[in-house]
């Protein structure tokens, strides 16, 4: 185990390799001066040169970038132009409202997608398969940030039962920043429910046939424990993986979500550092979001042989 972690994280060394390197070319091969968009249409030539000087951008790309490795080797992510603070600083604050709407859409997308999956299963070809299986592909069409415009206009508007938009005041206690979170959670996870729903409903439908499950049914042990105990354990390490995969991506879907619901977070700032050309703080996000990524599978390779003993690494 402790020699797959070894490579696993070595491997996970040269994605963000990679990714430090995609993320910094396509930074600077959008079309445009940077620092004259920085700056705005009343800055003089001086003050872009200055600015330019400033960050580094009148020397060559790889000398740019051989700098911004070793940034990243000493954890500095820079300092952003526009908040004048450092990026690390900047993501740290709005942390907290993306990791909380990841988990609340995550439980939702779980919540609906494994419980329908393992029932459009163990019903496999009845109305309540085919009506499960009809609502997830109309889920997985919908985009979140339509749903959550519908839930604004109904949930919030219509009937004030949640607030329409924001993250609550500044004093404000958990449990109204959760409030403030749930529509946003609602109209992200549905959609993402409805991938986690066909792997479940696939993988179990894959187990129920197998023998092990007809001698459970033939011993006369009840429906449920014959499907909850015998069943789904042993089809738990692809539903593992989409649930992984689907938190992952949820991390990205937030940057929409988060702009619906005008949401001071991750997302929102990664909206506004692209729109300033705020260099520091776009190579920083993303940075972290893709380690984020990576982590997660790690986590999710590693509970393989927590559910399934018999996976040797």
């Amino acid at each position: 185990m402790l020699v797959y972690i070894v490579r696993r994280l070595a491997g996970m060394m040269v994605v963000m390799l990679i990714v430090a390197a995609v993320v910094f070319i396509i930074a600077r091969v959008v079309p445009g001066d940077p620092a004259a968009v920085m700056l705005g249409s009343s800055a003089t030539p001086e003050d872009i040169a200055a600015l330019r000087t400033r960050l580094g951008l009148d020397q060559p790309l790889l000398t740019q970038f051989l700098i911004y490795l070793s940034d990243i080797a000493r954890l500095d992510l820079g300092e952003s132009i526009f908040l004048n603070r450092p990026v690390a600083q900047a993501l740290a604050e709005r942390a907290e409202l993306t990791g909380l709407l990841t988990l609340m859409s995550v439980s939702i997308a779980v919540l609906i997608g494994v419980p329908v999956g393992i029932l459009s299963a163990a019903m496999r070809g009845r109305w309540i398969d085919q009506s499960a299986l009809g609502l997830a592909m109309l889920a997985a069409s919908i985009p979140s940030f339509w749903i959550g415009l519908t839930l604004i206009k109904y949930l919030a508007v219509d009937l004030p039962w949640f607030p329409v938009a924001g993250y609550g005041p500044p004093d404000a206690g958990l449990a109204e920043r959760l409030r403030h979170l749930v529509l946003p959670a609602v109209a992200l996870g549905i959609p993402n429910s409805a991938l986690i729903l066909r792997f479940t409903r696939t993988s179990m439908l894959d187990v129920l046939g197998d023998d092990y499950v007809r001698t459970a049914r033939a011993k006369g042990l009840p429906p449920m424990v014959v499907i909850l105990k015998h069943a789904l354990r042993n089809a738990l390490i692809p539903i593992l993986t989409v649930i992984g995969l689907t938190a992952a991506v949820m991390i990205a879907g937030a940057i929409v979500t988060e702009t619906v619901f005008g949401l001071p977070g991750v997302g929102n700032l990664i909206v506004s550092a692209v729109l300033r050309r705020d260099y520091p703080v776009i190579q920083g996000a993303l940075l972290v979001v893709s380690g984020i990524y990576v982590l997660i599978n790690l986590t999710v390779d590693l509970l393989y042989a927590v559910v399934d003993p018999r996976v040797r690494y």
